[in-house]
């Protein structure tokens, strides 16, 4: 065996690692005490409260599982804001509502985007009926008397400021837009409710309530499925 082949095989070797090193990506190095950042949360997460109404369960088959058919959906989509040690969030007399409103004439019901109601059928809130569609919803805010809004008005995706005939929250509200404003029944519960939330209660294929929860104030509106 040649000894002068020993060399030659080694530096083709090293040769070939180098080229292979230099095809490779490159990872910048990560600054001392820096760490990889998880995407930033959104301090109000989105939320969806959903049900469907006048349908009815069947079972084809005895051995078949029983299956939902002939409901209707209805949805709200909004943003649920979180209290974060705040306390008496809807304030009290002539203050009453002020913080939550930030300024605008009425509650955006949540937080960011103008929160938004679809239904599928018609409902019945207080003898008027709310046609089937879809709506943005806002709250007119007193102490022990809230009212619900289903509104008509445009809404901005993403904000704008130079927009002023859409809302975001409840930014450039406009009541000439209400389709139906109806009284909520607001009162005080046992527990602190953290993040606002909606939701729909004492459900039935009739009809049920939506009702709203934050810190301690719990607000329904009982409603029909029209026709």
């Amino acid at each position: 065996m040649r000894t002068d082949a020993v060399p030659v095989i080694a530096l083709t070797v090293l040769f070939g690692i180098g080229a292979l090193a230099q095809q490779a990506p490159q990872t910048p190095p990560v600054a001392q005490g820096q760490q990889a950042q998880a995407p930033r949360r959104p301090a109000s997460p989105a939320g969806t409260a959903a049900t469907q109404v006048g349908g009815q369960w069947t079972q084809d088959k005895p051995e078949a599982a029983p299956r939902y058919t002939g409901g209707k959906w209805i949805e709200v989509t909004y943003s649920r804001p979180v209290l974060r040690g705040r306390k008496d969030i809807f304030g009290a007399g002539a203050d009453y509502g002020k913080t939550v409103n930030a300024g605008a004439p009425v509650w955006r019901a949540g937080a960011n985007q103008t929160t938004r109601f679809m239904t599928e059928v018609p409902l019945v809130f207080a003898g008027k009926t709310l046609p089937a569609g879809e709506y943005s919803v806002f709250v007119e805010l007193k102490p022990n008397n809230w009212t619900l809004i289903f509104s008509k008005q445009p809404y901005q995706q993403k904000y704008d400021t130079n927009e002023k005939a859409a809302t975001w929250g409840s930014d450039n509200y406009n009541q000439a837009n209400d389709v139906l404003r109806v009284p909520m029944t607001a009162g005080t519960s046992t527990s602190s409710v953290e993040q606002f939330t909606i939701g729909f209660v004492d459900m039935t294929q009739a009809g049920g309530k939506l009702a709203m929860w934050w810190e301690k104030t719990v607000a329904t509106v009982p409603f029909t499925v029209g026709s």
